[in-house]
C-alpha cells in the first residue's frame, strides 16, 4: 500500500498548484492520453478488484509502465511500452490463502509516424510480446508473442481512438495448455486548459480457448501538477465489471495512478 501513501502525499502538495502550472501542462496532459506521442512517462498503476472464486477473494496489483519514444529516422518513432505487474492475491479459494509474486511482462514495439495524416488519424502497429516473469503461480509462466495496433484522434481537447493486441502461447503448452487472447481498448478521454483530464475506457480480453470475455470499464480523472518542478500526473478512478469468467471479479473495483513525465527541453 506504499502507492496509496505516496498518492496521498503527492496529492497534499498538489493544493497549491496554480493557473500558471495548468497552462504550461495541458499540452502534457494531452499527450498523455496519446499512447504513441513522443513523451517519456513511468505510470504506476495501482488497481484493486474483488469477487474472485466464491466471492471472497481478492487482488491488488501495481502495473509498471514505462513508455520510451525513439527517434528512428525523419518521418518515424517506435514507441516502447512495457507492462510488468506486481500482484498481490488472496482467498481465491478456501485453501489459497494469500500470495504475492509478478505476473508476465507485457512488452509491445509500436511503429508510429512522427506526423499524422491529413486527416488527422495517429496511429501506431508492431510486435507484441509476453516474456515469462510470473513468480509464484500468479499466471501461466509461459512466452508469448503477437501483433498490436492503435488508432486515434485528437481535436479541441478530445482523444478518441483503439488499442488492441492479439497474443499466442510460443512455449509451455505442455505444461500451461495453449494461450491465444484478444486484448481490446477502446478510449475515449477530454482535457481542459487545466490540465484536468476526464477519460472512460474499456480494457477487454477475449480468451479463445475458453470463450469467455473479460469486460472492465474504467472512469477515471486525472490532473497534472509539479513536485520539485517536475510535472506529475496524479489519476483517480472507479471500475465496473460488465462481464467476467466464471470465478472472476465482478461490481466494482478502483485504480489509482501516479505518472511521472519527462518531457524534452525546449
Amino acid at each position: 500500500m506504499k502507492l496509496l501513501s505516496l498518492i496521498a502525499l503527492v496529492g497534499g502538495l498538489a493544493a497549491g498548484a496554480g493557473p500558471a502550472l495548468a497552462q504550461s501542462s495541458d499540452e502534457l496532459a494531452k499527450k498523455l492520453a496519446n499512447p504513441v506521442a513522443s513523451l517519456i512517462s513511468v505510470p504506476f498503476q495501482y488497481n484493486y478488484n474483488s469477487g474472485f472464486g466464491d466471492g471472497n477473494g481478492q487482488q491488488s496489483y501495481i502495473n509498471i509502465q514505462p513508455v520510451i519514444p525513439i527517434s528512428i529516422g525523419e518521418n518515424w518513432n517506435l514507441i516502447s511500452r512495457t507492462i510488468l505487474p506486481v500482484v498481490n492475491e488472496s482467498d481465491f479459494t478456501p485453501t489459497y490463502g494469500s500470495r504475492t509474486g509478478l505476473g508476465n511482462t507485457t512488452q509491445s514495439f509500436f511503429f508510429s509516424p512522427k506526423k499524422p495524416t491529413r486527416a488527422g488519424l495517429i496511429w501506431g502497429i508492431g510486435p507484441v510480446l509476453q516474456i515469462p516473469t510470473a513468480t509464484n503461480g500468479i499466471g501461466p509462466n509461459q512466452w508469448g508473442a503477437g501483433i498490436t495496433g492503435v488508432a486515434l484522434r485528437q481535436a479541441k481537447g478530445w482523444t478518441v481512438g483503439v488499442l488492441a493486441n492479439h497474443v499466442w502461447s510460443i512455449s509451455g503448452e505442455d505444461r500451461y495448455g495453449n494461450s491465444s487472447a484478444t486484448f481490446l481498448q477502446p478510449f475515449l478521454s477530454y482535457t481542459t486548459k487545466k490540465a484536468t483530464s476526464f477519460a472512460v475506457n474499456t480494457e477487454s480480453t477475449y480468451n479463445w480457448e475458453t470463450e469467455e470475455w473479460s469486460v472492465p470499464i474504467n472512469f477515471t480523472v486525472g490532473q497534472i501538477v509539479k513536485i520539485g518542478g517536475k510535472p506529475v500526473q496524479l489519476t483517480a478512478g472507479a471500475r465496473y465489471w460488465a462481464d467476467s469468467p466464471e470465478k472472476g471479479p465482478d461490481g466494482w473495483g478502483a485504480r489509482l495512478v501516479v505518472t511521472y513525465l519527462f518531457p524534452k527541453k525546449g
